[in-house]
């Protein structure tokens, strides 16, 4: 096969060691960009064969009519989610699309991390301590071994937070139309089961048409009264509206999340200085029970460089297949 030249955008300095090496091992020419694939900046792809982005890049009809008249027959996301992209606009173009994939146990160990972290109250902890306030007062919390865990959602992460929740001996309970055959510690019930009887309830999916804003009013409405409320996967998953309300009743007691609807021009940005127009997002960030987190939880180093892999690897198998296909199962 011979060399191929690939531009990729949205490169972190702690990506560049990674991908000089595949680079290298592959036979390709990268060109490195840290900005975003968009209508100004797809020219710097001109001459390459296939591009390579991250999240916050958004590729619609427009960019693929640019791309596909700039040689553009490859677009790689170094990511799993594929959201961001008009995956029918590339086939329409005739432009391949591939996915990243990269071990499930980073994103399993922090949504652990942040089921502990609500259950025993971490964040008013950690404040009082900045204060000199020692006292324990209102920082009573829960254990994790008495309550019942709802999983929504058994694909590789799903299954792995399943896997770690073992160890703490609570109940797991699981709604994915697609069971596992490998967890034979969880129950699989309906959706409007879990919701009725989990503590704490964890959300492992992909966005689709079909489960944007799955949590809502209505679906918060068949939750126990205190629920906790955990979500690593995408912030379209719920209607933040929805939440505050839940959170202002105390129908949610507490809730984490690692995503947030609309958080492209935020998270992974360096915004200190500026005014930040989401007044949902500043709102629930004030709550003692809710914590937010910056779009983290797959950063790890063994999954950088897995990433990097993926989306480079991935360019290479579609040259060689010559068929783009991107993984749509509704369950991650």
């Amino acid at each position: 096969m011979n060399e191929m030249n690939v531009t990729m955008y949205e490169v972190r300095e702690d990506e560049q060691a990674a991908i000089a090496r595949c680079a290298s091992e592959l036979g390709m020419t990268v060109r490195m960009h840290a900005g975003t694939l968009d209508l100004d900046s797809v020219s710097l792809a001109e001459g390459s064969e296939a591009v390579s982005i991250l999240g916050g890049s958004r590729l619609d009809e427009e960019l693929f009519i640019k791309l596909k008249a700039a040689g553009i027959r490859y677009v790689s996301t170094r990511t799993v989610g594929f959201n961001h992209i008009d995956v029918h606009a590339a086939h329409r173009h005739g432009i391949m699309v591939c996915n990243a994939g990269y071990p499930p146990y980073g994103v399993a160990e922090f949504t652990v991390m942040l089921m502990l972290m609500a259950l025993r109250k971490y964040k008013p902890a950690l404040y009082r301590q900045s204060v000199n306030d020692y006292s324990l007062g209102g920082l009573q919390g829960r254990e994790l071994r008495t309550m019942t865990v709802g999983i929504v959602g058994t694909g590789r992460i799903g299954r792995a937070v399943a896997e770690i929740l073992r160890g703490f001996g609570c109940r797991m309970l699981a709604y994915d139309p697609y069971p596992a055959d490998s967890l034979p510690q969880v129950r699989y019930v309906s959706l409007a089961e879990l919701y009725r009887q989990s503590d704490l309830i964890t959300l492992h999916l992909p966005l689709t048409a079909e489960n944007r804003h799955m949590i809502d009013e209505e679906s918060i409405a068949k939750m126990k009264d205190g629920v906790v409320l955990i979500n690593v996967s995408r912030g379209e998953l719920t209607q933040i509206e929805a939440l505050i309300r839940g959170i202002e009743s105390r129908k949610i007691g507490a809730l984490a999340m690692d995503v947030f609807e609309d958080e492209t021009e935020i998270y992974h940005h360096r915004r200190i200085n500026d005014i930040i127009a989401n007044r949902s997002m500043a709102y629930l960030r004030q709550f003692p029970n809710v914590i937010l987190t910056q779009h983290m939880a797959f950063y790890t180093d063994v999954n950088t460089v897995s990433m990097v892999e993926c989306g480079l690897k991935g360019i290479v198998d579609m040259a060689r297949t010559q068929r783009g296909t991107v993984r749509t199962a509704l369950w991650i």
